[in-house]
């Protein structure tokens, strides 16, 4: 088990997974390597602070939450590819959105500063998937697309929604609420005009759609606001000089004792 002061700063999913699933979010707050405006737990490597940091930092989170394997770092594009991951360790940070595993051992993680984490599992315990998803992804159909991989049918699946920015805090102009509306008019209730031109966008909400028209109906999560929330990284509040949370779910292994 972590020491309490780790324990302490993670979000841990609010879930009824097997016992075999682990995940949690890492916070801004935890004991980390990471300097002013950073501090202290970033583990974004393309957040500009300085890698050997961050690298230092992702070492710490393998260390101090006894993690199985290295987790399977991804180059986040805003896309909807999906991979495979498995026990052996792809070359470098491959470009994908989603991943997915049956393999015990296999640590999937997503890194998030305002984008929604969204953790899959079967509700045996034999798949996971960690998908990241913004509002391009979301409108890409980056939820489809992890989903269609699985082989448990989405009747099987449960969901947890991490640290997002919150409705109230993620003002979008008329392209975003379009890019929803025109294939589900329905998603009009996931928008609030603002100003003119302007919305305040709900992406829990539309993942929750999304979700729910594939037929994952067991939900869970959400609720949070990464710009308003100091715990967490926030891209629109802080800038490009903004740390990256990560998301991370994994299958206990027989030696896990996490």
């Amino acid at each position: 088990m972590p020491e309490s002061r780790f324990a302490a700063n993670v979000i841990v999913p609010d879930w009824p997974a097997p016992p075999r699933v682990h995940a949690f979010t890492t916070a801004r707050t935890l004991p980390g390597n990471s300097l002013p405006p950073y501090d202290a737990f970033n583990l974004g490597l393309r957040s500009g602070e300085d890698e050997s940091i961050v690298r230092a930092n992702r070492a710490l989170l393998e260390r101090a939450f006894n993690l199985p394997a290295s987790p399977r770092w991804l180059q986040q594009v805003h896309g909807d590819r999906v991979l495979r991951m498995t026990c052996e360790l792809p070359d470098g940070e491959p470009q994908a959105d989603a991943v997915f595993s049956a393999e015990p051992g296999v640590v999937l993680v997503i890194q998030t500063a305002d984008c929604l984490p969204i953790l899959l599992c079967a509700d045996d315990g034999s798949e996971i998937a960690a998908i990241h998803a913004g509002w391009r992804g979301l409108a890409g159909g980056v939820i489809e697309a992890c989903v269609r991989r699985l082989t448990m049918p989405p009747s099987r699946l449960l969901a947890w929604l991490g640290p997002a920015i919150g409705p109230a805090s993620y003002e979008v102009g008329e392209e975003v609420r379009v890019a929803f509306v025109e294939s589900d008019p329905a998603a009009e209730s996931a928008f609030a005009a603002t100003r003119p031109g302007h919305w305040h966008c709900d992406l829990y909400a539309l993942a929750r759609r999304r979700l729910a028209a594939l037929g994952v109906t067991r939900i869970h999560g959400g609720g949070f606001d990464t710009l308003a929330d100091a715990r967490f990284y926030s891209y629109r509040r802080d800038g490009a000089r903004s740390g990256r949370m990560a998301s991370l779910i994994w299958l206990k292994t027989a030696t896990d004792s996490a």
